[in-house]
């Protein structure tokens, strides 16, 4: 075969990575724009905790910010799939409201915790005036809390929640606490009184 026609090793001498190494990329920049935030992320920090040359970065992405909204999206993508996975184990719509408001509280304290949500992070430092950054927030946010909506509905026919909760408001409550143990996260919060906050937001489901 002519080296010249063979699509993977043109696409290797180029620079261009493959797949596998954008995802392992961007989990790593995921980890970089959590911690120190879009502004305080510099490029060189980027290239360091990425791990690929300049050329292959610039070749990947053409910005900083084409960086973070690709870090954003795969960000959503791996946290939507362990959230699917938890959920699909709950025994009726109380338990995956359990469950969900559990996900969130384990990601809420130590290194996880400290470490932040990008989603946070992003709708404080940069949805204001970022549109394409707002978008991709105010989806995040608007799925999670009708995810909570359709859990609390799942409950009610099933009857492991009263019929008296109003779903939509109170999928906007747990979703609030959620937002707030995830900021809370950031100042070093412990386990134990993480998750007990689960145990209190379940009362609103009484």
């Amino acid at each position: 075969m002519n080296i010249d026609t063979a699509p993977d090793d043109t696409g290797r001498r180029l620079g261009r990575p493959r797949e596998f190494e954008i995802e392992e990329a961007l989990d790593k920049a995921i980890v970089v724009f959590s911690e120190r935030g879009y502004h305080a992320a510099s490029i060189s920090e980027l290239k360091e905790a990425i791990g690929l040359t300049a050329g292959s970065l610039y070749k990947a992405f053409r910005d900083k910010k084409a960086i973070f909204l690709a870090a954003f999206d795969r960000y959503k993508q791996v946290r939507n799939a362990l959230l699917e996975q938890e959920l699909v184990q709950g025994a009726s719509g109380r338990d995956k409201v359990f469950r969900m408001l559990r996900f969130y509280a384990e990601a809420s304290h130590g290194e996880s915790g400290r470490r932040g949500c990008l989603v946070v992070g992003t709708a404080t430092e940069l949805a204001v005036y970022d549109a394409e950054a707002a978008e991709r927030v105010g989806r995040s946010m608007a799925r999670s809390e009708a995810l909570f909506a359709d859990l609390i509905r799942e409950g009610q026919a099933d009857g492991s929640i009263p019929e008296s909760i109003d779903p939509a408001t109170t999928a906007r409550l747990l979703f609030s606490v959620t937002q707030g143990l995830r900021v809370l996260g950031k100042t070093g919060s412990d386990r134990d009184p993480t998750l007990s906050v689960v145990t209190a937001a379940m009362r609103f489901l009484a």
